[in-house]
């Protein structure tokens, strides 16, 4: 008689362990599902280690509010420009372009190009 209290006790022990594991597997999913959220709307505010630079800003002349990028790759007029350095970050779609005074709508690999910008940049600025 003893042997068969023993295997009905062994079976409801399996049970309540059974019963926890999946109230685990629950809140772990939850976890990991605010984790994700967490981390897209860290994408969107912060800059992303992840995109590469197009330019580099060489100056920046205030009163015209205009700034020399020297770009790393071809880059035409009506792309979305983001320019992010130690103290701003800001969006623009590039509209003109000038290269020695006349304006173009493409500017090559390695070239220094005349753009005019919205908000002040600095020296050293990177171009996404």
């Amino acid at each position: 008689m003893k042997k068969k209290s023993k295997k009905i006790v062994k079976k409801k022990i399996i049970k309540k362990v059974v019963k926890k594991i999946t109230i685990k597997k629950k809140v772990i999913k939850k976890k990991v599902v605010k984790k994700k959220v967490v981390k897209k709307k860290a994408v969107r505010t912060k800059a992303s280690n992840k995109r590469k630079p197009i330019g580099k800003v060489l100056h920046f002349y205030n009163k015209i509010s205009v700034a020399i990028i020297k770009f790393n790759k071809p880059t035409k007029i009506g792309t979305n420009l983001s320019f992010e350095g130690n103290k701003n970050c800001f969006f623009q779609i590039l509209k003109s372009m000038q290269y020695d005074h006349k304006s173009i709508k493409i500017a090559k690999k390695g070239q220094g190009v005349g753009v005019k910008v919205k908000k002040e940049v600095k020296e050293g600025d990177l171009v996404f």
